[in-house]
Formats: structure tokens, sequence, C-alpha cells
């Protein structure tokens, strides 16, 4: 009999199963916090951060492509580059690359190009826009100075035409050196000249087809002293790259005749360099479609930029490797910089052993 004064306490079964599951996952959750991560957490940070013991799996998802780099490589889209040049893929999964400076034979683009984000829906190739690499140069004649940040780039993608590659070298390599000036023929080029002369010394003249038209008697003195000639357009435009096809072709073909009728019978014109090293598949074929080869170079004195005598030869003391291309100024603008700095920079490469020649034809 129960006692006076007291109750028999009543157990719920169903209260006391839920009071009981409720304690089991709490003290899961206890347990846990308490030992740290599952195996499949642990597994997953070893991965992320090299763990021996763990590889990752490849991912099935596509990785978006690499914007490329605007200095050293660029994106194949006329076609360096620039360059190499060139370099960046031509689709979202496109293999990146060159360039100043550098590849020879290669597709050239201009920098910064980037590749486009798709759209939703179906996967399609990514497209390609092109940015114009650095800022442009007014054309010349006229007194400022030209750029010559050459679009390198070397897209190794799809060869190039037979004839059509960048020439950065010389005929017989070893320790012999190009010279190349460009943008003239002007008032430094008589100078110029004289002290070639002094030192037996050949070279390249880039000439601008209306400087060769109002110059005929310094071509022909070009000519005749053995020095050789290319075709530096007529308007110096840039970027060049960026110009209608039939444009482009005016301003090489153009060139080429007026620079042939100022020289007179039997002149040859054996290169083409686009202004500031702006080629492009379009602007090369051209040029071989004329028998020039496009012309490049190894080393920029900068000359054009008037930095004083003693650093435009320090520059070409620096960069010069046997078998380069040194580009110099005889025309548009001041070049007496550029004179003084010759008159500098061929008894050294004399006494350094450089013997004189042209860039490979």
């Amino acid at each position: 009999m129960p006692v006076h004064g007291t109750t028999r306490p009543v157990f719920r079964r169903p209260v006391v199963r839920r009071a009981v599951a409720g304690s089991a996952a709490v003290l899961s959750l206890a347990l846990a916090c308490a030992c740290g991560p599952s195996r499949g957490a642990v597994s997953q940070e070893r991965a992320a951060v090299g763990g021996d013991s763990v590889r990752s799996a490849p991912s099935s998802s596509p990785s978006p492509a690499a914007s490329p780099d605007g200095a050293a490589g660029t994106t194949p889209g006329t076609a360096n580059g620039p360059a190499g040049a060139s370099n960046g893929p031509s689709t979202a999964a496109g293999a990146a690359s060159s360039g100043v400076g550098a590849g020879t034979g290669s597709a050239d683009v201009p920098a910064g190009g980037s590749v486009a984000p798709s759209g939703p829906g179906p996967t399609a190739p990514a497209a390609v826009a092109s940015t114009p690499a650095g800022p442009g140069t007014p054309a010349l004649p006229a007194g400022a100075a030209p750029t010559t940040a050459a679009v390198s780039g070397a897209a190794t993608s799809a060869p190039d035409a037979a004839g059509s590659s960048i020439v950065r070298g010389t005929v017989d390599g070893g320790r012999s050196v190009a010279l190349t000036f460009d943008d003239g023929p002007g008032p430094a080029t008589g100078q110029i000249l004289d002290l070639l002369a002094q030192y037996h010394a050949k070279a390249t003249f880039c000439e601008i087809g209306p400087q060769a038209t109002a110059h005929p008697a310094l071509v022909k003195r070009i000519v005749a002293a053995g020095h050789r000639l290319c075709d530096h357009t007529v308007d110096h435009p840039q970027p060049m790259r960026t110009l209608p096809h039939d444009r482009q072709t005016f301003e090489i073909d153009t060139a080429k005749d007026m620079i042939v009728k100022a020289g007179g019978p039997g002149t040859r014109v054996d290169w083409f360099r686009a202004p500031g090293g702006d080629f492009s598949p379009d602007n090369r074929a051209i040029a071989r479609q004329d028998g020039m080869r496009p012309l490049g170079w190894t080393v920029d004195t900068r000359d054009w930029s008037r930095p004083g005598a003693a650093a435009i030869v320090a520059t070409a003391q620096q960069e010069l490797r046997p078998g380069g291309v040194i580009l110099m100024h005889d025309g548009g603008g001041d070049r007496s910089q550029s004179v003084a700095a010759l008159g500098q920079l061929l008894p050294w490469l004399v006494q350094q052993g450089y013997t004189f020649d042209f860039p490979t034809g």
C-alpha cells in the first residue's frame, strides 16, 4: 500500500526514448568537436596543402583559360605576335607559348589580348579580343620620336610561310653584328654614312617612302657605298596590325616603289620592318610577296628617346650578343645623339672583334 503523503512516479516510455536519443546526439556532437574533423575532411585538407599521402582526382570540368601576359606573350588573334612574339591561347583550351623581341618564325599579335568567357548554353569556341600593344607613334616625318617597342610573341600553333619569319640575326652569325637605321633618310644620314665609311662598316637603312623621295641623293649614296635598303612603310602607322589588309598593302608596296625609284635602276629592297616592330601574319605575308623578309632586331638602343649618347652606347654594349641586330635611327627627328653614339660604338665594336654584316636574307 502506498505510504500516505507520497505519490508513485508515472513513467511514459515515448518520452524516455526521446530523451535518450537527444542525449546521444549531444554526446556525438561533443565527441566530434573534441576529436577533430572526419577522415574525409582530413583527406581534402591534405590534398589542398600537398599532403604526400593524398592525390586529388582530376577535375571533370575545364579550367578557365588564363589571360595572356601583355609584355612577354600575346594571343594569336590577327593570327606575334608581339610576339612571340606571340603566345596566348586562341580558344579557352589553347596553349600559351614567346616575343622583343625574341622568337622568330611565329605569328604576331597585340599585347593585352584576352579570351572572352563563353556564355550559357552549349560550349562554344572562346572569342579572342585583340588590343593594340602600347601607345602609338605619330606618323613620320614628324619631329616626334618613334616608339620601337616590338610586339614580340611567338605562338607556335602554326608554322610560318616560307621566308616570312622575322629575321633577328646576321648572315654569318658568330662574332658579327648588323647595324640598322630607321626612319630616314634625313639630315643625320650623311654623317652616319661618313662614320660607317671610316670604320669600313656596312649597315641596313630602313627608309620611309616619302623620305626617300625627298632625299634621292642620299638613297643613291647608300646604295653606292654597298649598304642595303629596307622598307619602313609610307606613313609609319602604329599600330600597323590594326589596319585593313588593303591599307597595309599600300603602306608596304608603295614605300618599296618609292625607295626603288629614289635609288635608281637596279636598287634592291631586301627587308621590311614594321613600325614599332608591329609585325603580323598579314603584313609579313605582304612583304614576302614583294620579295622582302621581315626584319626585327635584338638590341633596341632607344636612341629615338634621346637619352644621351652615353646611355645609347651603354645599352648597345650591354644587350649585344654575337650575331645580333642593333636598332638605331637616322631620321624622325633630331638624331645628333645617335650620330655621337655611333662615333663611340663603332670603335668599341672593332676592339671587341666584331665584324659588320647584313641581316639574314
